[in-house]
């Protein structure tokens, strides 16, 4: 009898399950293990256990009689129930403690990673290559998209150029309150996330577990055909409309014309080439713009895949990289997601849209969230849990490179060349979330003075002789000089600590 697949919670695609040298046959047998433990050791949102015990479900009633799936404490325990000591094989896993735990065991055979444009020893070897260049994004997407042969025009990049970023750094159309784009793909949820619903109210009612923010209908895809439809409507109805506005915010659309496909991608049930091909087919068809497609390209074969060789090339150790010396405390607001508690528009704005749904575009993430937290100096390896706990995309190989690296600077400029925070000015030009607050964009001292302006002057006061080195904050840091209130505007600061803005 062949030899028992195991299909982790994110490798629910047919890729993870389909023949392959060493790895599982067209019939082999299939195990699933959910693991009540993965909840009961920390406080996720609802809406992201809702979603992934919904997908474990749903890829195991499709499975049939070819899957044994097990509930279970632990995955240690559903093993031992399952096989006893007999073999097993599993696809690389995607954290570094679900490798650790099927290293220790003697009868898992690990196979390589699938669900990635490049295999790790490809990035190995660009990286070597690089050496003493530095590991820069722009460098590495370059490679991916020539190596594999990635919206390109021979040996020339499509439209003859790499990088369309100046023209997708549009502020929001004035006066709109939304894009007015067509809505994305939404699921209907079925029995199963009923099921799932009932499970989760009663492991929460026992006392077992517990979960910050709320799981309304479930909003994302759970199996293969929703998420194959949600790829189809954004590249026929969204993606055209997609690349000028990715960086902009407004607050009565959180969705813009954003994909929505990163916790698909995640989960294993789309495929990274399927999603750049049809986008780039899209352009070639002249069906959507350059500028679009190449931004949309540049998140998944560009960004996603830097992000996942980076947390297996930097090793463990990078996860404690604390370059800036943070070590202040979450609030409570915060950790709760107690959108109620605060007057900052902007932060109430976002931190309400991922309590109700678990999710909020990237430059939320990066110049409200991020920029908070590392304007108040929050310790990074905190920040990058309550990321990988509170996002419905959110996992250990997404969030540690992620919040460690680009968001906070934790590890000092091996991934980026700078800080990335701002005043309010930049989420004034970039959003419509800064008219109706009580705070002012342009303010330091008072009452109302903006948080995100106030605090930004004092994290660069507070780390001016790191930040003086480096030539993309010097300016910046002389700055400092010329601000007259500069003593006023660190008290006040401090004196705010971390009570709700």
């Amino acid at each position: 009898m062949s030899t028992p697949h195991w299909l982790f919670g994110d490798q629910l695609g047919p890729s993870f399950a389909a023949p392959a040298a060493g790895g599982p046959g067209r019939h082999s047998p299939l195990l699933m293990i959910e693991s009540r433990a993965v909840f009961r050791r920390r406080r996720f949102h609802r809406a992201k256990a809702h979603l992934i015990l919904s997908a474990m479900r749903h890829r195991a009633a499709e499975l049939g009689d070819r899957v044994t799936y097990i509930k279970a404490d632990t995955y240690r325990d559903g093993l031992e129930d399952c096989l006893g000591g007999g073999r097993v094989t599993v696809h690389h896993p995607t954290s570094r403690a679900a490798l650790s735990l099927v290293s220790s065991m003697n009868n898992v055979t690990v196979l390589p990673a699938r669900g990635f444009l490049l295999g790790q020893d490809e990035f190995a070897g660009w990286a070597r290559a690089g050496e003493g260049r530095g590991l820069r994004l722009e460098a590495f997407y370059r490679h991916v998209r020539q190596e594999h042969e990635i919206l390109m025009d021979g040996d020339r990049p499509a439209g003859g150029t790499w990088n369309l970023d100046h023209d997708n750094r549009e502020p929001p159309p004035r006066g709109a309150a939304t894009l007015e784009a067509p809505p994305p793909y939404r699921p209907r949820e079925d029995d199963i996330d009923a099921e799932v619903r009932h499970d989760l109210d009663r492991w929460e009612r026992a006392g077992d577990v517990s979960f910050v923010g709320h799981d309304g209908p479930r909003l994302f895809p759970a199996d293969r055909r929703e998420a194959l439809a949600a790829l189809r409507r954004f590249i026929e109805y969204r993606l055209a409309a997609f690349g000028a506005y990715e960086d902009a915010m407004l607050a009565a659309d959180p969705t813009m014309s954003h994909s929505l496909l990163s916790s698909s991608l995640n989960l294993g049930l789309l495929d990274p080439a399927e999603c750049v091909e049809r986008a780039e087919a899209a352009w070639r068809a002249g069906d959507a713009p350059l500028n679009s497609v190449e931004g949309f390209i540049r998140q998944i074969a560009g960004w996603r895949e830097y992000v996942w060789h980076l947390y297996w090339y930097f090793g463990e150790s990078y996860r404690a990289s604390n370059t800036l010396r943070h070590h202040a405390p979450l609030p409570a607001w915060w950790t709760d997601l107690d959108a109620d508690a605060l007057t900052a528009r902007c932060l109430s704005t976002v931190i309400r849209q991922v309590g109700e749904t678990g999710w909020t575009h990237h430059i939320p993430r990066l110049m409200v969230l991020g920029s908070y937290a590392l304007q108040r100096g929050w310790d990074p390896a905190a920040v990058t849990d309550w990321f990988h706990r509170c996002f419905i995309d959110g996992y250990d190989w997404v969030m540690l490179p992620n919040v460690v690296g680009m968001s906070q600077y934790a590890d000092g400029g091996r991934m980026t060349t700078k800080p990335y925070t701002s005043g309010g000015a930049y989420i004034d030009h970039m959003s419509d979330l800064c008219g109706s607050c009580r705070y002012r964009p342009d303010r330091r001292v008072g009452p109302d003075a903006c948080p995100f302006t106030a605090g930004y002057w004092a994290f660069m006061d507070r780390h001016r002789r790191l930040l003086a080195r480096n030539a993309r904050t010097s300016a910046q840091v002389h700055g400092l000089d010329r601000l007259v209130d500069l003593p006023d505007l660190v008290r006040q600061d401090r004196a705010r600590g971390a009570a709700p803005p």
